[in-house]
């Protein structure tokens, strides 16, 4: 009864982020770091989006796909990285709690969205080199655009249905999150309530797509190399090349998401390491591996270079 009256009478406005590390020379380090991986992220994620726009022969599934991840992993790493470099140069690290009931809505969507696009990225790498003859009339822009308008609806949905089980709790008392952004395992370890049935259905939610979507590309990757094993062409190297840096941007994708949403809510102190590859590391691998591991990207930028300079001549 006391804790009833108590849940009723107060509520958390605030929660502080504890952040990365107190040590202020550990935070100016962060700082610089995440800085340099935030603006290297902008950089080479639009650098993508811009050139696959500007240049016709990259006008085909594989890299419209490849352009609303660069999309995404712009808006994923903004969701939390300007906040966390703000808050290193800050004392107090706190949140409101409305923004971080935001903070939470976005990073989900962003996040789920991105899982949804690796797999549809997957069939597409799928369809292009077990079923190459075919593959026009398979992967033709109209399936492209209701893939894709699946995929963020999709996100959409996890991410409202994620966000509401949250702020349906009762916030009372202990009002600090170990971490540098709010999510929601850690902000549903602050609840006044019990939480047993929340925490399973999280689990049943973000960690059942995660492995799902996991094992769907792992054997997809399979198959494909199935395919390819006795195949040595110029071209199969490249389908190889390409599938390899796929499955390395999933690898360290999905392994936070099942990391941190296939289990209890509990805090480790690995998942700060964790989160730290989910919304910094990951966003700034993609413009890496797509671009210096493509020549048509390569070739396409080099291009688009080029045309800039001569119209600034």
């Amino acid at each position: 009864m006391e804790k009833a009256v108590l849940v009723n009478q107060t509520s958390v406005m605030f929660f502080r982020l504890r952040g990365l590390s107190v040590n202020p020379k550990v935070q100016m380090a962060v700082f610089f770091m995440f800085l340099i991986f935030y603006v290297l992220t902008l950089i080479g994620n639009i650098l993508i989006v811009i050139t696959i726009i500007f240049d016709r022969r990259l006008h085909t599934p594989m890299y419209f796909f490849l352009s609303n991840l660069s999309f995404i992993d712009v808006c994923h790493s903004t969701v939390t990285v300007p906040k966390m470099l703000r808050d290193t140069l800050s004392e107090e690290k706190l949140i409101p709690f409305d923004a971080c009931v935001v903070q939470m809505f976005f990073l989900h969507l962003f996040a789920c969205t991105e899982i949804f696009l690796l797999t549809v990225m997957a069939y597409d790498r799928y369809v292009a080199i077990c079923k190459p003859l075919q593959y026009m009339t398979i992967m033709n822009w109209k399936v492209c655009m209701l893939l894709a308008g699946a995929l963020w609806i999709g996100g959409t949905i996890h991410s409202i249905s994620l966000t509401s089980l949250t702020i349906k709790l009762p916030y009372c008392g202990p009002d600090e999150i170990d971490n540098f952004f709010c999510d929601v395992p850690q902000v549903i370890e602050l609840a006044c309530t019990d939480t047993h049935i929340i925490e399973i259905l999280i689990v049943s939610n973000s960690g059942l797509i995660s492995v799902v979507c996991f094992v769907v590309l792992v054997v997809s990757y399979a198959v494909i190399l199935m395919s390819l094993r006795q195949q040595i062409s110029e071209g199969k190297r490249k389908a190889l090349s390409t599938c390899a840096a796929h499955l390395t941007v999933v690898t360290l994708f999905l392994g936070h998401c099942i990391f941190i949403y296939s289990r209890p809510s509990t805090s480790l102190p690995e998942d700060k390491i964790v989160s730290v590859f989910f919304t910094a590391v990951t966003p700034l691998l993609n413009p890496i591996i797509y671009t210096l591991r493509n020549e048509d990207m390569k070739n396409a930028l080099n291009k688009l270079i080029r045309r800039k300079e001569i119209k600034e001549k």
